[in-house]
């Protein structure tokens, strides 16, 4: 079965975007700091690697306000794989382009990415979308690409938690240029 796995590049203090993140300014101010490693991508280390996985996913899962920000990535994340995108509301006449599509139910939208993506991981995309994810269950990992860096405010990648704790289990960590890629599983 395929992995819900979440990747998202954060701030030592836990910001995913800094101050002000709006369309024109979709990493917010000084946000674009937490993506320097992206600069290493197509190199052989551990950047190219991490990103190679990425790009290897089968299917990806997004928030709304994520897919927005990106512009909808024009219909086509990567090489054409589904997008599943989760928001609260679907407005009559809203047609995603390409490949995405629009859920309101976690759970339909984790199933129809596991079916899309068969054996390959799944690539997820945004604060809420992980925490939709991890609240219906549905997040298998998390792939946190850690910045050496204090944003001080934006937009965190997890808030304040009223449930239980959840415990994760380290299973990778890698040392890239300026970031260190943290591989969770999700325990339980």
């Amino acid at each position: 079965m395929a992995t819900t796995r979440l990747y998202m590049s954060m701030s030592l203090d836990g910001y995913i975007a800094g101050p002000d993140d709006r369309p024109g300014q979709e990493l917010g101010r000084g946000g674009g700091r937490l993506f320097d490693w992206l600069d290493h991508r197509d190199s052989p280390g551990p950047d190219g690697q991490v990103f190679g996985e990425a790009l290897a996913t089968g299917a990806v899962i997004a928030g709304r306000r994520t897919f927005e920000l990106a512009g909808r990535w024009q219909g086509d994340h990567h090489d054409g794989v589904p997008i599943h995108v989760l928001t609260h509301h679907v407005d009559p006449g809203d047609e995603p382009p390409g490949s995405a599509r629009f859920y309101t139910d976690v759970a339909a939208c984790a199933a129809d990415a596991r079916a899309a993506a068969g054996d390959g991981a799944i690539l997820v995309h945004g604060a809420g979308a992980a925490q939709a994810l991890l609240a219906a269950g549905e997040l298998d990992e998390m792939e946190i690409h850690l910045v050496p860096v204090l944003l001080g405010a934006g937009r965190r990648l997890f808030g304040t938690r009223e449930d239980a704790p959840v415990e994760l289990e380290p299973i990778r960590r890698l040392d890239g240029h300026g970031v260190t890629h943290l591989r969770y599983r999700v325990a339980g």
